[in-house]
């Protein structure tokens, strides 16, 4: 088995990301549809990034800095290829990203109820903000 390679999402790739958010994501989101995805893509085209091996897509993160804040979203790695350095991967690739566009601290959205992504942010070097608290809004159904 070879290296996990990173690079940045295409829009030939969203069908195949969404697909892949189903098997290997935690949750839902409100974006998780062709139009969030693609709107993604064309506002920060560096923003989503995958992790590939041997030709098949084994992982995924978003790293969306809006000129203050760097923010990860959407770390999912398959299940059967998890604990094998993939997750890692993404996660240094976001970082060099944040850095390279001056970026000085990274924040994770994660579900409360997700014990083993918890792990794994904390492996990587994350901790909780308990001070913190997530208000939301949708604008739309």
């Amino acid at each position: 088995m070879t290296e996990p390679r990173t690079r940045a999402a295409t829009s030939d790739d969203l069908d195949t990301v969404l697909a892949f958010w189903k098997t290997a994501a935690e949750g839902t989101s409100i974006s998780d549809d062709r139009d969030g995805v693609e709107r993604l893509v064309g506002r920060d085209p560096e923003a989503l990034i995958l992790a590939e091996q041997d030709g098949e897509l084994v992982g995924t993160v978003i790293a969306g800095f809006d000129g203050w804040r760097c923010h990860l979203y959407r770390l999912a790695v398959h299940p059967r290829r998890r604990r094998q350095g993939i997750g890692s991967a993404l996660l240094a690739a976001a970082e060099e990203r944040f850095v390279r566009l001056g970026g000085r601290r990274g924040d994770a959205m994660v579900l409360v109820r997700n014990g083993t992504a918890h792990h794994a942010w904390r492996a990587a070097g994350y901790e909780p903000q308990e001070q913190w608290r997530r208000w939301v809004k949708p604008f739309a159904d």
